[in-house]
């Protein structure tokens, strides 16, 4: 009998390949890691995604970029996009492969302003008022390092049409962000990777139940403040 963890999310079999895909890819890469980890906001998670890793493992890193290219022609194809864009470093790692499948143009927030050179916090390009565009990163949390990457783009008169991130952490960052009035498309959830990988046995459901748990009691807590 198959037991599903509650948090999975059921849609059409596109959607549970594209889960299956990105949990196989994260897992084999080496780019989720199960142990103690302390994120940026300071709080203690059992487990970590870090798309960098996908670097060393062509296959997979392509099969991502691939998936993440495939949802976001789909936004481009429904709304007017000028650009993409994406804040450094882990979304920069990625984006431009994805933009180049796309034949879309990108750009790169910096997360401090360049004092030489060619100064300011925009790489690739400029910002022109009045441009769309989708907004990229690896995974949400709170929601609140998007904005770090969001404002130097509204500043200069961009509109961030949409915000996609390959993982949503569940942890109240979509939630945050679309009561700021942003659209935000979340590819998968961390629930919906942990199951996929439940169904593999390619986690203990120990491990699995534990990440849920601390998924449920994150965006409780996220509530209560």
């Amino acid at each position: 009998m198959k037991i599903i963890i509650a948090g999975l999310k059921m849609g059409r079999g596109g959607n549970r390949d594209k889960i299956s895909a990105i949990a196989e890819s994260l897992i084999r890469s080496g780019a989720l890691k199960f142990g103690e980890f302390i994120l940026r906001s300071g709080i203690t998670s059992p487990y970590y995604i870090d798309l960098a890793w996908l670097l060393s493992s062509p296959e997979d890193f392509r099969r991502v970029a691939s998936i993440v290219a495939g949802e976001i022609r789909k936004i481009i194809l429904e709304r007017n996009i000028s650009k993409l864009a994406t804040i450094e470093l882990k979304g920069a790692l990625m984006l431009p492969y994805i933009a180049s499948v796309l034949h879309m143009p990108c750009i790169i927030v910096r997360k401090e302003s360049k004092a030489y050179g060619l100064v300011g916090r925009i790489d690739g390009g400029e910002v022109v008022r009045g441009e769309r565009y989708i907004f990229f990163d690896d995974v949400i949390t709170d929601g609140r390092s998007k904005i770090e990457g969001i404002k130097p783009i509204e500043e200069m008169g961009g509109i961030v049409d949409t915000i996609v991130v390959v993982v949503d952490r569940e942890q109240g960052g979509s939630e945050y962000l679309t009561k700021m009035g942003y659209r935000v498309k979340p590819i998968t959830t961390i629930s919906e990777v942990v199951n996929k990988l439940l169904e593999k046995n390619s986690i203990q459901r120990e491990l699995a139940e534990r990440i849920i748990r601390y998924t449920r009691e994150a965006k409780a807590n996220r509530e209560i403040t």
